[in-house]
């Protein structure tokens, strides 16, 4: 059965996404996306808590300079949760992996095995540099190969050395033990990005596209492992954006980005110059080609929000039938695991819990039965 996913907002949240700094003496307005509500403990708590009611398994806890700290958010959140896994975002540039892995296994014993790692390889060369990486693009997946190669040897409970390019450890073990090895999540979409997933990777993280698009992304991924002698899991994300008719919720996705300020965009414009990462290249090409279309890219799928949002920008609009009937063709192409988030985060994923993931898990099912 397909596990579903969400994001907590630790850079804010608000009902609309690039709207102007209302209090530029506020770092967090002057760096998230949408500059109404703060990430405080007491709103992060809230989200994991309604996640965690509302049927998801695993919450991911972004990276970047405008995100709270992944590993110190979750430290206070496992006390405040029972079931829900912590999805751990880490860059290799800037943590050490065997601090990493210490800081991992403690929330891992002290969650009772609740902690999960998605390694980001990074793609803003200004972003990286601002916390002392300057490797380029290649050298970047080079490095996160070896990373993610570290890890699994600490995961392994066992001592270890290792001496390679980026990286040299001697007689090293992981203390506390892990209740059982976590699975590697890990996306990109260049050519280098592919082999390491292919190679390295347990779970490959895509963006959503047209049903076509990613039908072609996943089908290489399932080659390139096919030929390594490997299986991944693979895990979709979209934004959702729901109404009681097709045509409300096409005014919702209007509404989100109605205040966009100007200065932001080109800003965004500015900065997408500066991006490496294929990915955020692709939906942002996606964006500026579907003007015409209203930014809708397929059936219930658009791409308006990549006008603002640096990543994961892609939405399902729509009823809840509508975006669940979306959903399943997706996780027919071989996903097992979905990672749904809007704006505002709390009430979308309480409204998706309660109208989406009951409709995707009794379509499957019924899949399953006339099968």
């Amino acid at each position: 059965m397909v596990e579903f996913i969400t994001m907590a907002p630790t850079s804010g949240d608000g009902e609309y996404v690039g709207v102007s700094k209302q209090r530029q003496k506020e770092d967090w307005k002057d760096l998230n996306e949408s500059g109404e509500r703060a990430p405080t403990f007491e709103y992060i708590k809230a989200v994991a808590q309604e996640a965690e009611r509302s049927g998801f398994s695993t919450i991911l806890l972004p990276t970047g300079e405008a995100c709270l700290d992944s590993l110190a958010v979750a430290s206070r959140l496992m006390s405040h949760t029972s079931t829900l896994n912590f999805l751990f975002a880490v860059r290799p540039g800037s943590m050490h992996p065997s601090t990493f892995a210490k800081q991992f296994a403690t929330v891992s014993d002290w969650s009772g095995g609740r902690a999960l790692v998605n390694v980001v390889t990074g793609g803003s060369p200004k972003e990286l540099a601002s916390q002392g990486d300057f490797l380029d693009h290649t050298t970047r997946y080079m490095r996160t190969r070896e990373y993610i190669q570290i890890l699994k040897k600490y995961f392994s409970g066992e001592t270890f050395s290792h001496k390679g390019e980026f990286f040299e450890i001697e007689e090293a073990t992981l203390f506390p033990k892990l209740f059982e090895t976590p699975p590697i999540y890990f996306g990109g979409s260049s050519p280098i990005g592919k082999d390491v997933a292919s190679s390295e990777a347990d779970v490959y993280m895509l963006w959503g596209e047209t049903l076509a698009t990613t039908a072609e992304q996943i089908n290489e991924m399932k080659q390139l492992e096919a030929d390594k002698g490997r299986e991944l899991s693979y895990s979709l994300s979209f934004q959702v954006i729901l109404g009681e008719t097709e045509e409300a919720a096409k005014r919702n996705a209007e509404k989100l980005i109605s205040k966009v300020d100007p200065d932001i965009l080109n800003v965004k414009r500015k900065n997408m110059k500066q991006i490496e990462s294929v990915g955020v290249n692709r939906l942002y090409e996606l964006m500026e080609n579907s003007v015409a279309d209203e930014f809708f890219i397929d059936k219930n799928i658009w791409a308006g929000l990549a006008k603002v949002l640096p990543g994961n920008a892609i939405a399902l609009v729509g009823t809840p039938e509508q975006v669940s009937d979306r959903l399943v063709e997706f996780i027919n192409l071989g996903f097992d695991k979905v990672l749904l988030r809007g704006f505002p985060h709390l009430e979308t994923i309480r409204e998706v819990g309660e109208r989406v993931i009951p409709r995707v898990k009794e379509k499957l099912s019924n899949q399953y039965v006339l099968k």
